[in-house]
C-alpha cells in the first residue's frame, strides 16, 4: 500500500462543518484533500485534475446533484472507490448504496478515528494504483487517457470510450502489473446484473481494438479462466 500522503481523498458534503470536521481529520492522518459543496463542484474539480483516489459522499445535497447522481455520473467513466458519509439510516437506502456504489457507509454523527480507518480499510482493498490519477493520465508516449472525458488518446489520435471500456480500463490499469479475476471484474462492471466470461471477453476484445489498435504496443494481458492484468511497460515508472 502506497504512503498516506501519496492518496488523494476528496470530500462532497453541502455541510461546510462537515466538510471542515472530515478534511482535517484525513490531513491529520497525512491524506491529501480537496473538498465540495456539490456533486456538480466535485465533477468539477475531477475534470480539472482528475479522480481522486477516493471519495466521501453525502446523499442528500439540495438543491443539485444528489450523492448516489453523483457516483452513478463518476462510474460512468471510473470505478472510483466512494464511501457514502451521511445521515439517512433506512435500510433501503444503505442496500441500495452498497449494492450499487459504495465499498462502505458511514451515518452521521460519526467517530472521526473510526472513518480515517474505514478509508484506510478500502484503500488497502482496492490496491495500490499504480499510475498517477491526473486530467490526462499519461500511460507511455504513445497512451493516454481521459477517463473524465472517457477517451483514450493513442499516437495523437483520441477515441471515446464506453461507460463499460472505461471503467473496465480505469480497473485494469489501477491493479497495473496484477492479475485481476474475471469475478471481480464481472462484480464491478455489472453489480446488478448476472454477467458471464463471454460478456467480458467481447469488452476486453472491443477496449484492445482502441487502445492497441495500430499493433504498436500490447497492453492487457490475459489468463485464460483466470483475469486480466494491464502490463506495466519495461522503462516505464508510473509513480
Amino acid at each position: 500500500m502506497l504512503p498516506p500522503d501519496a492518496y488523494r481523498i476528496l470530500v462532497v458534503d453541502d455541510s461546510e462543518m462537515i466538510v471542515r470536521l472530515v478534511a482535517t481529520a484525513l490531513k491529520e492522518a497525512n491524506f491529501q484533500v480537496s473538498t465540495a459543496l456539490s456533486g456538480e463542484e466535485a465533477l468539477e474539480l475531477i475534470g480539472r485534475f482528475g479522480l481522486p483516489h477516493l471519495a466521501l459522499v453525502d446523499i442528500n445535497m439540495p438543491p443539485g446533484m444528489d450523492g448516489f447522481e453523483f457516483c452513478e455520473t463518476v462510474h460512468q467513466f471510473s470505478d472510483l472507490p466512494i464511501i457514502m458519509l451521511t445521515a439517512i439510516d433506512h435500510e433501503d437506502t444503505i442496500i441500495q448504496a452498497i449494492d450499487q456504489f459504495a465499498e462502505d457507509y458511514i451515518t452521521k454523527p460519526f467517530n472521526t478515528g473510526e472513518l480515517v480507518a474505514r478509508v484506510r480499510r478500502v484503500l488497502r482493498r482496492i490496491g495500490d494504483f499504480t499510475y498517477t490519477l491526473a486530467p490526462i493520465t499519461q500511460v507511455d508516449e504513445r497512451l493516454s487517457i481521459d477517463f473524465p472525458g472517457r477517451k483514450v488518446i493513442v499516437n495523437g489520435e483520441e477515441n471515446s470510450l464506453t461507460p463499460t471500456e472505461a471503467k473496465l480500463l480505469y480497473i485494469l490499469l489501477r491493479a497495473a502489473g496484477r492479475t485481476v479475476t474475471i469475478d471481480f471484474l464481472l462484480r464491478r462492471l455489472w453489480p446488478l446484473e448476472k454477467a458471464n466470461e463471454d460478456r467480458l471477453r467481447v469488452y476486453v476484445h472491443r477496449l484492445r481494438r482502441k487502445i492497441e489498435a495500430d499493433g504498436g504496443q500490447q497492453y492487457i494481458s490475459s489468463q485464460r479462466g483466470i483475469g486480466y492484468s494491464f502490463l506495466v511497460l519495461s522503462g516505464v515508472r508510473p509513480n
